[in-house]
């Protein structure tokens, strides 16, 4: 039987569990592909099912909506990724980092916290396939996600399909526990793929915005040192020496793999790759030792050519991280809770400036993470 279809072993009447709710719900939506949201209201959700309703507190803004608020993500070679054919229908909320109080909840939830804060795990599946039943809902081939095939979180209410996406966050600064399901999960994951880091080895960082000064303190709160911030930007790898990298350098350099390999006495053992273009992955492949791993997360998009036989002769590692998993979500919390993880520079913002915010993002302007405030 599907998971949603399950009941908590502690059962609740079969009535919707409420706090209050409102009559309308205020949004900023994607009306028209590539230009800017437009403030919308609507009449608030109510719970049915499995469904949770959450009245929003924070909402972070990460750069993957600026391409999906322009409709597309490049796959290189002249060729997009259209959202419209990854489900996603206009109006749409964007906003996939939402954090809020529980309020409301339909008659099969079970035993939901009413009242208690939470943070919103996105990346739903299905809830059926096979991926979805590992918990690997991220893999699904049929997903569902907020923000993207769902409602997100530029709004003042969201409504979640199961309390099992909801993470008890508590012990951390809701505004940025709100970045912990995007920027902190991709970060965790990606790195986690580059574990067992050998304490002498190095690990290039390409791209220090949010998401690269996340991973930064991700390779750190796993107690890994030998880091080595890229960026073209000289405040971000300014920042990125302050979130703890070891070197840093400016990617416009033509030299860059000679100048990783330079600073590591020899070629590297990995790179994390935030950007995610042509340019970066080919200096980052340049720059790898034997058995050296890229992992790619930046979704700028671009192609790269790859020659079949080097990478066996070199027995490289390329691997696409996307997202991360419910269980990884929980780990990435405990490590901001326990004081591992630190929060990077991040400001908040009214939620009606959220897209101003995303013009700015694609300007490369912001400095760390700005997070939404209802």
């Amino acid at each position: 039987m599907e998971w949603f279809r399950l009941l908590s072993l502690r059962k609740v009447p079969a009535r919707a569990q409420t706090q209050t709710t409102e009559s309308d719900m205020l949004s900023y939506d994607v009306v028209e592909w590539g230009k800017p949201l437009e403030k919308a209201e609507r009449e608030t959700p109510k719970p049915n099912g499995t469904e949770v309703l959450l009245t929003l507190k924070y909402c972070g803004v990460c750069h993957s909506d600026v391409h999906i608020r322009d409709g597309y993500f490049e796959l290189g070679g002249g060729k997009r990724l259209l959202m419209s054919d990854r489900g996603m229908t206009l109006p749409a909320t964007l906003g996939h980092e939402p954090y809020g109080t529980v309020i409301a909840a339909g008659p099969e939830a079970g035993d939901v916290p009413i009242g208690a804060d939470r943070l919103v795990y996105p990346w739903m599946g299905c809830g059926i396939c096979a991926r979805c039943r590992e918990g690997l809902d991220n893999y699904c081939m049929a997903a569902r996600m907020i923000g993207i095939q769902r409602r997100g979180g530029y709004a003042d209410h969201l409504l979640v399909p199961h309390p099992r996406y909801l993470i008890d966050a508590s012990g951390i600064d809701p505004a940025w526990a709100a970045t912990l399901s995007c920027s902190g999960l991709s970060t965790y994951s990606a790195v986690s793929k580059l574990n067992p880091i050998p304490r002498e080895e190095w690990v290039a960082v390409i791209g220090v915005g949010g998401l690269g000064l996340t991973a930064i303190g991700m390779l750190r709160a796993m107690g890994h040192e030998r880091i080595i911030a890229v960026d073209v930007d000289a405040a971000k790898l300014n920042a990125a020496e302050v979130a703890g990298a070891a070197a840093t350098i400016d990617s416009r350099d033509v030299e860059v793999a000679k100048k990783l390999q330079q600073i590591a006495g020899g070629p590297i053992y990995g790179a994390i790759d935030l950007v995610g273009n042509t340019d970066t992955a080919s200096f980052a492949l340049g720059a790898l030792r034997k058995g050296g791993r890229l992992i790619l997360v930046g979704l700028y998009g671009g192609e790269i050519p790859l020659s079949l036989a080097a990478t066996i002769q070199r027995a490289l590692t390329i691997q696409g991280s996307h997202l991360g998993s419910v269980a990884e979500l929980k780990e990435v919390v405990a490590l901001a809770r326990e004081g591992k993880l630190r929060p990077i520079p991040f400001q908040k913002r009214p939620l009606s400036e959220v897209s101003r915010t995303l013009d700015e993002l694609k300007a490369g302007a912001i400095l760390g993470r700005v997070v939404v405030e209802m």
